[in-house]
């Protein structure tokens, strides 16, 4: 039986963390790698981020997308280069037009359908034209602010009221979520790109809510969000980013949104780089007003860049053994964490490399 194949396109903070957990993982192989620029041409292994040793394992050299995306060349491939679904769309498309299942860390495709209608009718249509699956996933959207919610009113008799709260750091991100969350611009800059639409902030509550009423059987009747920027009084420095005393360090996001039934929904998400430098404690709460009441407190947070990492490798299995087409994870099993081999979790008759 074949090692399960998997190729990752972006070998940034996401994809580079990627590689380095299945390269502990028993019953995977990476077979490829899509980069552009001057890594092209050059191994994997040779890249910082990536912690292991090639040792025995056979080389993977990075190149384009039109050198590595071809018919049959793995089971899966990894896209980690966007935040929205339009951006993705064309990389998804190119991964299951050559035959190919997809997982994506762009927040936006963790429930497409509510933002980008069309795009998201469109991955259905040419992931079962292909006989492949497409999903996004990750640990926000994908998990702590909508899944675990779900999975919580799941011993709940009747829900009245929703607040999904994340208080968390940004550290572990890379730079395209340092541009988004604008770590390091000025208040008025801020405000400026606030106003004109492109802060971006926090990516994905549309998304959650959307995917929690879909989970409870409702419709997003209203929906509203706004952000605030989060200034420091001191210099903070990440991994992929700065912020200055007196700047950006991040940005607090909610929003309400009103369901079909009437009943609500509040998402309160505080977010920024290094928060421990300043007393603030990160956590993760799930507060449901209900039959019975749900009161979920963890602290600290789910490290966000480990739990998205996490999400995607541990979904491979699922995607693999889906259905064809566009698929949330509200429509696949919950994934759980791959201490044994990865072949054993996958229907041999849904492996592309047999």
């Amino acid at each position: 039986m074949k090692n399960v194949k998997v190729i990752i396109w972006g070998l940034g903070a996401m994809g580079g963390g990627i590689a380095n957990m299945l390269l502990t993982k028993k019953g995977v192989d990476i077979v490829g790698a899509v980069e552009i620029g001057d890594r092209v041409g050059k191994s994997m292994f040779d890249l910082p981020i990536i912690q292991h040793e090639r040792g025995d394992r056979e080389d993977v050299i990075m190149g384009a997308a039109e050198d590595v995306i071809k018919p049959g060349a793995a089971d899966v491939v990894i896209v980690c280069t966007d935040s929205f679904t339009k951006e993705v769309f064309p990389k998804l498309k190119m991964v299951m037009e050559a035959g190919m299942n997809a997982i994506t860390s762009a927040e936006q495709m963790a429930y497409p359908a509510a933002q980008e209608p069309e795009l998201a009718k469109q991955l259905d249509e040419i992931a079962k034209a292909n006989g492949v699956s497409v999903m996004g996933t990750g640990i926000n959207p994908g998990h702590i602010m909508d899944l675990l919610v779900l999975v919580m009113t799941g011993c709940m008799v009747d829900v009245e009221h929703i607040l999904s709260k994340r208080v968390n750091s940004l550290s572990p991100f890379g730079p395209t979520v340092m541009e988004e969350q604008g770590i390091g611009i000025s208040k008025e800059e801020f405000e400026a790109r606030k106003a004109d639409g492109s802060m971006a902030g926090h990516v994905g509550f549309a998304e959650s809510v959307g995917m929690m009423a879909d989970g409870l059987g409702l419709t997003v009747e209203e929906f509203t969000q706004d952000m605030d920027p989060i200034l420091t009084d001191v210099d903070r420095k990440s991994p992929y980013g700065f912020a200055a005393a007196g700047s950006c360090a991040g940005v607090a996001m909610v929003a309400d949104a009103k369901l079909s039934n009437g009943m609500e929904i509040r998402m309160e998400h505080p977010q920024q780089i290094e928060p421990e430098q300043v007393g603030i404690n990160t956590g993760d709460y799930v507060i449901i007003k209900g039959t019975p009441e749900i009161n979920m407190v963890n602290s600290p947070e789910v490290e966000g860049g480990l739990g998205t990492i996490a999400m995607i490798a541990n979904s491979i299995p699922n995607i693999i053994n889906a259905e064809p087409g566009l698929q949330t994870m509200i429509t696949m099993p919950i994934p759980c964490a791959i201490m044994g081999d990865m072949r054993n979790k996958v229907r041999e008759d849904k492996k592309i490399v047999k």
